[in-house]
């Protein structure tokens, strides 16, 4: 294989658009194009794939990223012990929002203090993470799954409650718990049409036969906790995030919990610096 195009690919998988792509590695879209062409011929499999106006590595362009990645590690920890240096090669993480609020900062701000350059960080959604981990653009992922990979490793990290936050004054304030049942008419704050959370709660009030209302659509935990303070409506959201001050946080007995795994791939503990973090997160201290 071209040691050059394997280098243009892990790029490219990294953006999945040519034109960043090229522009990152001063060539033109068509040499790039030329480049991922031939490695694909060469391999005799397609590395990515089109849906739609979006580009995806099919399961061999991921293979091929994490490969290169790897390769160049191992060719950074060889010249690093030819010459002498030491090297200053980061363990890689990928979480979203939630884990980075709630989860994971007093390991991080643990071992930044520690040595600073030794962990990288990527923010992105739980499907990216998957992503990072399989191509090695990631060591380490932290998320909520949908369904657990079977060709990366899983491990529990916390299991939450789904809760419902509303204003102390409001009259569910008063319960120790709720059902699906008691959110009949009620107006919410929800995650935009398609995440994950939404598309679960959307589905769990369907079945339960509850007729509700979108009182506006919110990214992220702060800004959806932020709109209840306000009184723009109620919300359901994990147990790991903190009630602001002027509400309350009730269980949501018909609703399952939410659990966070963390990710990586089989080998990854074989290397003493991801194992390292895996247990500091493990801890969780």
């Amino acid at each position: 294989m071209d040691q050059r195009a394997l280098a243009a690919f892990v790029v490219f998988a990294d953006h999945l658009n040519f034109t960043r792509a090229a522009e990152q590695l001063h060539i033109s879209q068509p040499a790039l194009h030329v480049k991922i062409n031939k490695l694909a011929q060469d391999l005799g499999r397609p590395l990515y794939r089109r849906a739609g106006r979006r580009l995806l590595l099919t399961a061999d362009g991921e293979a091929v990223a994490r490969f290169a990645r790897a390769h160049d590690e191992r060719l950074a920890q060889f010249l690093a012990e030819f010459t002498g240096v030491a090297p200053r090669r980061p363990v890689i993480l990928a979480a979203g929002q939630g884990a980075y609020l709630y989860l994971l900062g007093d390991t991080i701000r643990a071992v930044l203090a520690e040595e600073p350059t030794r962990l990288r960080l990527i923010n992105c959604d739980h499907r990216q993470m998957l992503a990072a981990v399989r191509t090695g653009q990631a060591h380490l992922g932290v998320g909520v799954l949908d369904v657990l990979p079977d060709d990366l490793t899983a491990v529990e990290l916390a299991t939450f409650p789904q809760v419902l936050f509303v204003p102390e004054h409001h009259p569910l304030a008063g319960r120790r718990s709720v059902a699906l049942r008691d959110l009949e008419g009620v107006s919410m704050v929800v995650p935009p049409q398609h995440r994950p959370h939404r598309v679960l709660l959307e589905q769990a009030l369907r079945a339960a036969g509850v007729g509700w209302a979108v009182a506006v659509e919110a990214e992220g935990w702060p800004l959806i906790a932020q709109f209840v303070a306000l009184g723009v409506g109620l919300a359901v959201v994990n147990g790991c995030v903190p009630p602001p001050a002027g509400l309350v946080a009730r269980p949501v007995t018909d609703l399952p919990p939410v659990t966070y795994h963390l990710v990586h791939q089989p080998a990854a503990p074989s290397d003493p610096r991801v194992a390292g973090l895996l247990e500091r997160i493990l801890a969780r201290g």
